[in-house]
C-alpha cells in the first residue's frame, strides 16, 4: 500500500491515482492530521479509522459516488466519529522550487511568540516566518511532512502585487515541492498563487485533532511518516 507521503510526492510530479471512481484509504502520517484528498475521479482518505467504516459510510451517502468523500454528510460523520475539527474544503496547489534568491528582501522573524508563528504551529512543524514591508511569509511542514506556505498582506498595501511576490519568494526558499491550501471562494488568493506558478492538483478537507492531542503530536514529532 502506498503511504500518504507517496501519494503527495506523486501528485507533485503530476502523477495521480487512477481516475476509476474509487476511494483509497491510507493510514495517517501522524496523530494530528486526518482528512480527505479529492483528485480527478479518485479520492484518498487518510485516517486510522477502520477502512470498512469509511467505505460503508460513503456507500450510505445519497449522492454521486464521485462526490461522496466531499459531501457534507460524510465529512460530518467523520468529524462525529473522530472528535476532530475542520474548517473548510480547500483547493490544493503545488509549486516547484526556483533557483536563485527571492525577488524581494525578507527578514526572518526570530520572535517565536509572533502571532503568525503561533497560529502556524497549531498545524505545522518546523515553522519559519519571514517578513517584508507590508507582508509575512510562513513556511512549515504540514500533512505527511510536506512543505507548506501561507502568506499575509497588510490591508493598506493590497492590490500592488505583494502577495504574488511573497508566494514567488517562497518557491526560491524551497528545495522541494511547495504546497498551498486555498479556499476556492478566495478567488484573489487563487489567482495570486496561480500567477506565481502554483498548479491546482485537487481538493482537501483537513481534520485537526483536538488541542490536547495536537500538543502530544507536536511533542512526539509530526513532520513525517510514522516509523
Amino acid at each position: 500500500m502506498e503511504s500518504l507521503r507517496d501519494v503527495l510526492d506523486a501528485a507533485a510530479r503530476g502523477v495521480f491515482p487512477p481516475a476509476d471512481g474509487r476511494t483509497t484509504v491510507v493510514p495517517q502520517a501522524c496523530d494530528r492530521d486526518a482528512g480527505v484528498f479529492s483528485f480527478t475521479a479518485h479520492s484518498v482518505v487518510f485516517t486510522d479509522e477502520d477502512p470498512r467504516w469509511v467505505h460503508d459510510t460513503l456507500a450510505a451517502v445519497r449522492c454521486d459516488a464521485l462526490a461522496a468523500t466531499m459531501n457534507p454528510l460524510f465529512l460530518a460523520a467523520f468529524i462525529g466519529r473522530t472528535g476532530r475539527t475542520s474548517e473548510t474544503i480547500d483547493a490544493m496547489l503545488v509549486g516547484s522550487p526556483l533557483s536563485g534568491g527571492p525577488p524581494l528582501t525578507l527578514t526572518e522573524i526570530e520572535d517565536g511568540g509572533h502571532p503568525r508563528i503561533v497560529y502556524a504551529r497549531r498545524r505545522r512543524d518546523d515553522v519559519r516566518a519571514f517578513e517584508t514591508d507590508g507582508g509575512v511569509l510562513v513556511l512549515g511542514r504540514g500533512i505527511a511532512g510536506r512543505l507548506e506556505v501561507s502568506v499575509e498582506v497588510d490591508g493598506g498595501v493590497r492590490h500592488r502585487g505583494l502577495g504574488r511576490a511573497l508566494v514567488t519568494a517562497a518557491r526560491h526558499l524551497a528545495t522541494e515541492p511547495l504546497w498551498a491550501q486555498v479556499a476556492p471562494g478566495n478567488a484573489r488568493s487563487m489567482r495570486t498563487f496561480q500567477a506565481a506558478g502554483y498548479r491546482p492538483v485537487g481538493a482537501e478537507a483537513l481534520f485537526i485533532a483536538r488541542p490536547e492531542v495536537s500538543a502530544t503530536a507536536r511533542s512526539t514529532g509530526c513532520s513525517g511518516s510514522r516509523p
